[in-house]
């Protein structure tokens, strides 16, 4: 029987260093900061907390109007940001319905994009065949030697990274991310036909019992 490994469990099975949650975003930063290529990141949980993030606050406490001013308030600042930063491609893995927490973060993206990065968005059916032994990983990949497996808890709350600097799994995984990548839609259209038709979400009973204001 032919082999269903994919580079996506190559990369689960890989010898790592793990770093908590503030020493990979010091580590990640100056990284990014220095990254002359494209920066890849692969985003596949459907929930996750933004307790920093004054938007995410606002929408889990009800207030959407109030949210979405947030968001609209990112732009100028990222827009700062990407001018001095290097490319960046997310691709975005989505299930229907859209969770709220999704329904938010698209929103989020599509500033995003207009600011400088270019996400885009992939049904989740699109990526089961890289889903056979557990959902794909959240990754980033920076440079030809260089992917951060990006952790969360059960809740959704980021408590690190696995450093990654095996070249022989960095290159096919990015290359993997790019492939995919190249199958999504812009997220500025899929949020224009799929999310602004939408009621205001309702923060799930498991986020909002996890949340504090």
């Amino acid at each position: 029987m032919a082999s269903t490994r994919t580079i996506f469990d190559d990369v689960r099975q890989a010898e790592a260093r793990v770093l908590p949650a503030d020493a990979y975003q010091a580590e990640f930063a100056e990284e990014f900061g220095r990254a002359t290529g494209v920066v890849w990141k692969l985003e596949r949980a459907q929930e996750f907390r933004e307790p920093d993030v004054p938007s995410w606050r606002a929408m889990m406490t009800g207030d959407w109007e109030r949210s979405l001013a947030l968001i609209a308030e990112m732009r100028e600042p990222l827009t700062a940001y990407y001018r001095t930063r290097p490319a960046t491609r997310r691709l975005r893995v989505v299930e229907t319905p859209l969770t709220p927490y999704l329904q938010w973060e698209l929103r989020v993206l599509a500033v995003r994009a207009e600011a400088g990065e270019r996400p885009r968005v992939l049904a989740a059916g699109a990526v089961r065949e890289f889903e056979r032994t557990a959902p794909l990983p959240e990754l980033v990949a920076i440079g030809s030697s260089l992917l951060y497996e990006v952790l969360y808890d059960e809740i959704g709350g980021h408590v690190g990274a696995r450093r990654i600097t095996d070249p022989d799994l960095a290159g096919p995984c990015r290359a993997a991310i790019g492939s995919l990548y190249e199958r999504g839609e812009d997220v500025r259209a899929y949020v224009e036909r799929e999310v602004l038709p939408l009621p205001p979400p309702s923060a799930s009973s498991r986020s909002r019992g996890t949340h504090r204001p």
